[in-house]
């Protein structure tokens, strides 16, 4: 994906209160209900908040999509942190379908997915649809005698390790610009 694209797809995006209020009654009570069980430790929060490179974040959802409701209140949380160096911008994938087609996971349009941009808005990295803890719940739910139903509550210890499985790729990310020669010789250093 070239830069001029991802920028003019950052640029269109919505932050993340009025995509949220994109959605109906239902939809924004699941959202706010999770991003007020959702919050950082304070060692994370720590840790976000010394990031010096900007990432801009292109966040692909479906504000009906579970996943998304269960990870977009988390990933808004760790934009939060550090609002200097974090420009997360959200888009629906029905409507950018033509960047769905470009980060398809298994041949799917899945959601949520995060395209991570350096300051340029060059590509750095794209991460989704679940983190490991998500999928490792999942299997635990589905995969045994019985499943949840929709709208079930999200266990607090669950809720914890998915928001740390995207905090360790926001750092990775962040890492990764830090570390780039290309940037370090813009920044001198």
């Amino acid at each position: 994906m070239k830069a001029a694209y991802l920028k003019d797809k950052h640029e269109a995006g919505l932050s993340y209160e009025a995509y949220v209020q994109t959605g109906n009654d239902s939809q924004r009570d699941g959202w706010q209900q999770v991003y007020e069980q959702a919050a950082l430790t304070e060692s994370q929060s720590d840790l976000v908040s010394r990031f010096v490179r900007k990432i801009n974040v292109i966040a692909l959802s479906g504000i009906w999509c579970g996943d998304c409701v269960q990870q977009g209140p988390l990933i808004q949380r760790i934009a939060e942190a550090n609002p200097e160096c974090i420009d997360l911008r959200w888009l629906d994938r029905d409507e950018h379908i033509d960047l769905q087609e470009k980060v398809q996971i298994n041949q799917g349009h899945r959601v949520p997915v995060l395209i991570f941009c350096a300051e340029d808005y060059e590509p750095v990295s794209w991460y989704g649809d679940r983190t490991l803890n998500r999928y490792r719940a999942l299997a635990a739910k589905q995969l045994g005698p019985s499943c949840p139903l929709p709208g079930a509550p999200i266990d607090g210890e669950e809720l914890a390790a998915t928001l740390q499985d995207w905090v360790d790729q926001f750092e990775r990310v962040h890492l990764l610009l830090r570390l780039s020669g290309r940037l370090r010789q813009l920044h001198g250093d």
